[in-house]
């Protein structure tokens, strides 16, 4: 089993010697066993929290790189106005705290997500038209999940102190 230890960040597909195509379920998982596209038995050993992203290259112990490809799955696409109607759509399934692809192609921008008839109501009601069909699904990775990124900040107040946070995610 080709054990894969090392994020990599996107690479290009000329870098990888084999590519394991995912789901967004499974891809959200730090270990696992797979098999890759060509047939071999992989091993993931990898920091929790992070999603694999499509494009992604992983190394393995060996040396070798594998690319991650989003597996092509059912999604739904919501389609609406560009401006502040595509703004509203994305703000209003954002805070429902699912994960959300934000896209651009000929149709112009869509927000897609996993078929759930209570997102694809909301979406109807704020008046996005729904297509059903299936695609890889690779999310928004969020501001604070940047590939080994952590932040801090100081919060400084008024009242004569102030005191510092500090995340990792």
């Amino acid at each position: 089993m080709l054990k894969l230890t090392e994020r990599l960040g996107p690479i290009a597909a000329s870098q990888a010697d084999d590519t394991l195509t995912l789901p967004y379920e499974r891809r959200v998982l730090g270990r696992l066993k797979a098999t890759s596209d060509s047939g071999r038995a992989l091993g993931l050993f990898l920091d929790r929290g992070p999603v694999l992203r499509d494009g992604e290259g992983l190394r393995a112990e060996s040396g070798e790189v594998v690319q991650l490809r989003a597996a092509v799955e059912p999604v739904v696409t919501a389609r609406i106005a560009a401006g502040l109607p595509l703004a509203r759509l994305a703000y209003h399934l954002g805070n429902r705290h699912v994960q959300l692809a934000l896209g651009e192609d000929e149709q112009g921008g869509y927000v897609r997500f996993p078929p759930d008839h209570v997102l694809e109501e909301l979406a109807e009601r704020l008046g996005a038209r729904l297509e059903h069909h299936d695609a890889p699904f690779d999310p928004e990775p969020g501001a604070y999940t940047q590939l080994g990124h952590g932040h801090s900040h100081e919060h400084h107040h008024d009242a004569g102190h102030h005191h510092e946070h500090s995340h990792a995610h």
